[in-house]
């Protein structure tokens, strides 16, 4: 694998895009944990409603039992506070529910934006550098002898633009029929700078 382009130009312009793709990786997963924080905040009302019903509750059931031991009348005074006392517990798990709930949408919420980053960042940088440097390798193995030469000739005259053919050869067709080994060099040091890859002694 060959990471980075033989030309300085566009050597730096990839190292600066992985510069750039690891910043957004980084601020991506921040503002992924300050949302799940923020959302996570709003546990505070539900903590807030289930303990006021606890102590509605606790209040409730405490003068229940007092006046529970009236004699004669405590049984019918009793009734009404042990029903105010289950409203305090249904207060209880409507606040627990809620900080519940609150917590699986701040970590669904938090999960979904870190995951959206990575993939942003994975399919539309990452893996494209991971496809070219695994190119770079291969086309730079393809430099080390005549025949594979003669086949990025072959490659730089279908592919290429003709300007930049004519440029590297006035008459490149003619000169790669007749085997022109310069002529052969410039084509194939042609579709090697499309790669990213200098040819050696170029």
């Amino acid at each position: 694998m060959k990471l980075y382009s033989d030309f300085g130009g566009r050597r730096a312009y990839q190292i600066v895009g992985d510069l750039f793709a690891v910043v957004v990786l980084v601020v991506g997963v921040r503002v992924a944990v300050a949302l799940h924080d923020s959302i996570a905040s709003l546990k505070g009302f539900g903590r807030d409603v289930a303990r006021s019903g606890g102590d509605f509750r606790s209040t409730m059931s405490d003068i229940g039992d007092t006046l529970g031991g009236v004699p004669l009348i405590g049984g019918g005074i009793r009734s009404p506070f042990d029903a105010a006392s289950a409203a305090g517990g249904t207060l209880v798990d409507a606040g627990t529910r809620w900080q519940d709930g609150v917590e699986a949408l701040a970590t669904l919420v938090g999960w979904t934006v870190a995951v959206l980053v990575v993939l942003v960042v994975l399919l539309g940088w990452i893996r494209p550098r991971l496809v070219g440097a695994v190119r770079r390798a291969a086309v730079a193995r393809l430099a080390t002898s005549a025949p594979s030469l003669d086949l990025l000739a072959l490659r730089a005259l279908a592919t290429r633009p003709a300007r930049a053919v004519t440029q590297a050869d006035e008459d490149a067709v003619a000169g790669w029929r007749r085997g022109d080994e310069q002529v052969i060099r410039r084509l194939a040091a042609l579709e090697l700078r499309a790669s990213g890859v200098r040819l050696r002694d170029d």
